[in-house]
């Protein structure tokens, strides 16, 4: 609504602007009325958004928890701190394997046995005195670790320096190498070669152009051999081109950082710290469902809650609570360390669903698991979704899916229908907008009309009483 501050009754001396603004106050009643509307419609947007999203998540706990692929988690143990170890669903509960570490992966370094005067000079020619070992020829050309396949070669421009030919080894990515300049003193300089990778198959062999297979002093001399790690398994020997040996046990893989003569042992297990994680996620994902229903229903005296006692919401929550409660067969939750508190909160001891899993663990997934049947459409979060075999995670799943799913939730059809409901009431709001500014318009267009003419009556108010005043007058004195 636009400003009515630059109105004022210069002739009539009515504050027209106080008048329009009031006017426009009544005329825009049922817009304020309106803005009040879409301000609670907002709010029951949001509040059933941030339900809706904490059922999702409740969903998204309950689903990790279903399904025979729910309790697959394994674990790999080692007795050795230079030794650790980590196991997929794949690998065997209860298997292990001992072992002494009797070599670690290490990666070929070379040094050329040539020496150079000068690190910027001609690689060709810039020997350095007192060095007998010629310079190598270029270009230098890259084999295999048993020099029997030639893998690339390397060029280098005339005049290049000692830095170029590092460049030249460095900038031909595929090879896996890193070259690097030695300085033995200020007028002595070596080529150091390095393989990127390690074990023996990514060994290398540089050769000068020209240079035999058997030559007695070969251009580079090897410093550190490629070699693969190590493992003695009683008689046998495992190997690795790195540290890391993959499948050593079925879906265990294992690495190693230290040469040791002291035994070490790798076990598996199944993974129970990581079934109670993910029933704590359950407990703590219903619990913020159970707390956000809480908070935009409450229906205690001068609560201003948007759902304020709505009653499908906290029929939702009755319902969450009922079914952590629920026996699955004739067990109770509670042997699972899950309980119910007077405020209608949930608690979990992570300590008693431990100790089940150890002393009964087929009674503990029961309890905790479970699947749902999707039905013949075979959509989840359908209405023909149902519980196939019964357990918490079952349970919770098919109630928050059904609440949450993207198409066809309950919450998700109240927040869709009530997002739409806030889009025809902003474009009311909008609408009205447009209607109070031409209201205001034509009333400051009358009040001006009025004061024009107000100002026009005055002015032949004047002239006529000049004109009477001109007239003839027998008493005036003369």
């Amino acid at each position: 609504m636009a400003s009515t501050s630059s109105i004022s009754g210069l002739v009539s001396g009515i504050d027209t602007a106080s008048i329009v603004s009031k006017l426009m106050e009544i005329e825009a009643r049922p817009q304020t009325l309106l803005k009040s509307q879409l301000a609670t419609a907002k709010a029951i947007a949001r509040a059933l958004r941030e339900i809706n999203t904490a059922m999702a998540t409740l969903s998204s706990a309950a689903e990790a928890l279903t399904g025979a692929s729910a309790f697959t988690g394994r674990t790999a143990s080692s007795n050795a701190k230079d030794v650790t170890a980590a196991a997929t669903i794949t690998a065997v509960p209860g298997s292990s394997v001992s072992f002494t570490v009797t070599g670690l992966a290490s990666a070929q370094t070379s040094l050329s046995t040539a020496t150079w005067s000068s690190r910027t000079g001609d690689a060709r020619t810039a020997a350095a005195t007192n060095y007998t070992d010629p310079l190598p020829e270029w270009p230098l050309t890259v084999l295999s670790a048993d020099g029997t396949k030639v893998i690339d070669t390397i060029e280098l421009p005339l005049g290049a320096s000692l830095d170029d030919a590092a460049a030249a080894i460095n900038n031909k990515k595929s090879l896996g190498l890193t070259a690097t300049v030695v300085r033995l003193d200020a007028d002595h300089y070596k080529l150091q070669v390095t393989s990127a990778t390690t074990g023996t198959k990514n060994g290398f062999v540089l050769r000068g152009t020209g240079e035999a297979a058997d030559a007695t002093t070969p251009s580079f001399g090897t410093l550190v051999a490629a070699r693969d790690a190590e493992l003695k398994i009683g008689s046998e020997t495992a190997t690795s081109p790195t540290n890391t040996f993959a499948d050593l046990l079925t879906g265990v893989t294992v690495t190693v950082s230290q040469v040791s003569a002291t035994p070490a042992t790798v076990t598996v297990s199944a993974d129970d710290s990581a079934i109670t994680g993910k029933v704590q996620a359950l407990v703590s994902a219903a619990g913020a469902v159970l707390s956000t229903i809480a908070k935009y229903t409450d229906s205690s005296s001068g609560s201003t809650a948007p759902l304020k006692g709505n009653a499908t919401l906290t029929g939702l929550a009755t319902r969450i609570l009922g079914q952590l409660s629920k026996a699955v067969g004739s067990t109770s939750p509670a042997a699972i360390g899950l309980q119910l508190n007077r405020d209608g909160t949930v608690k979990f001891d992570s300590a008693k669903l431990a100790a089940l899993l150890k002393a009964d663990p087929a009674t503990a997934k029961k309890i905790v698991g479970g699947a749902v049947d999707l039905g013949p459409d075979g959509l989840s979060g359908t209405a023909d979704d149902a519980v196939q075999t019964d357990g918490l995670a079952a349970r919770m799943f098919l109630l928050a899916k059904n609440a949450s799913a993207s198409a066809t939730g309950m919450i998700t059809t109240l927040a869709d229908g009530q997002d739409a409901r806030v889009k025809r009431m902003q474009t009311d709001v909008d609408n009205w907008d447009m209607r109070l500014e031409k209201r205001q318009q034509l009333l400051t267009s009358k009040f001006h009309a009025m004061e024009s003419a107000l100002g026009r009556l005055n002015s032949q108010s004047s002239w006529l009483s000049s004109q009477i005043n001109s007239l003839y007058n027998p008493n005036a004195k003369r």
